[in-house]
């Protein structure tokens, strides 16, 4: 499996990488969650734009931009705009999704992007084609708030979305049941062993869930997801807690 670099971070080998989700609603928001992230571990700031008071003004959504970049000049940054049938927080148009993921990736200010799956095949399409063109990576995500679909769908999302050109793909899931959990699982070291061929990202999500964002290196998963403060997803645990338990599973491979 070939691994994904972006500046100084590798994801797809050894331990599974750490995001923190930034979710401000203003500028002065942002910094003092930056301000906060100097004392934690982090591998990628994810920049939750879907939070922004003024994130249907590609101005004032570049001009923060600028800033963050300022802020954390070695640090790769994600930008997502998590849209609400997606478990986000506000609701746009597919035209303004597309117009908005083009600025920041021709602005050259972030270095990975989010693209939903369920936004359409054009929609992927044109969103993959301009990062690729401008060096930007793309995480293509899938988010299930209702349901864990069986192994075989997971897998199958998950190839569809290789095929689609991400280069990391990411599925999220919602548990209830402790098998359910384990389907998720199942279905990331199938992923794993026999289908990938690139970094992908899996979780299931709230507390019954918790043990996959946990065990990445075991099954599979190359990136986990954990708060500075405010939780962007159902389940997700402190990223200082997180990076304690990713060594302690790491420890426990030897033996």
């Amino acid at each position: 499996m070939k691994t994904v670099k972006i500046k100084n971070v590798e994801l797809g080998t050894g331990i599974p990488k750490i995001a923190i989700p930034i979710v401000g609603r203003n500028l002065e928001e942002l910094r003092r969650e930056i301000g906060l992230l100097k004392e934690l571990p982090v591998d990628i700031i994810e920049w939750r734009a879907d939070y922004l008071d003024a994130a249907n003004r590609y101005d004032e959504v570049k001009r923060m931009a600028a800033e963050l970049r300022r802020m954390l000049p070695d640090q790769p940054i994600l930008f997502t705009f998590r849209t609400l049938q997606e478990g986000g927080e506000k609701k746009i148009s597919p035209e303004y999704y597309v117009a908005l993921n083009h600025e920041l990736i021709k602005s050259g200010l972030v270095d990975l992007v989010d693209v939903e799956r369920s936004s359409g095949n054009e929609t992927v399409r044109e969103i993959v084609g301009t990062a690729h063109r401008y060096g930007t990576k793309v995480i293509m995500s899938s988010h299930d708030f209702h349901q864990t679909p069986s192994t075989e769908v997971i897998v199958k999302r998950l190839c569809e979305m290789q095929e689609q050109g991400a280069d990391i793909s990411k599925m999220a899931v919602m548990p209830k049941t402790a098998n359910d959990v384990l389907t998720l699982l199942k279905a990331t070291e199938l992923m794993n062993t026999t289908f990938a061929d690139r970094p992908f990202i899996t979780m299931s999500m709230s507390g019954k869930g918790v043990i996959s964002r946990l065990t990445g290196e075991l099954f599979g998963s190359a990136l986990t997801f954990g708060s500075a403060e405010k939780a962007s997803a159902p389940g997700q645990i402190r990223a200082d807690k997180l990076a304690e338990l990713l060594n302690f599973f790491h420890e426990q491979q030897g033996h």
